[in-house]
């Protein structure tokens, strides 16, 4: 992997936790770093979720790939937010 190709995950990332975090109601626990990190795997994820179904490549903006990674963004800050509240 190229370091464009890591410098475009993390901002990626970063775009996916933040609107993953926003989607979530209420106000979470969590740092920003936490939240990037969440949103890359939530980015990694969604994208091999999406070529499992053969949405990933399509003609446009790839708007199912993007909710399927917003989805997981926000089940990983709410998870995340419900285990640092336990503690």
């Amino acid at each position: 992997m190229e370091i464009s190709g890591i410098i475009s995950a993390l901002v990626i990332g970063i775009i996916i936790g933040v609107l993953g975090r926003l989607v979530v109601p209420g106000r979470q626990h969590i740092g920003i770093l936490w939240t990037i990190v969440v949103g890359i795997v939530a980015a990694l994820l969604g994208s091999a979720i999406a070529a499992g179904f053969g949405v990933a490549q399509t003609k446009g903006p790839d708007w199912i790939e993007w909710f399927i990674q917003i989805a997981l963004a926000a089940l990983g800050v709410a998870a995340l937010d419900r285990a640092r509240l336990r503690r």
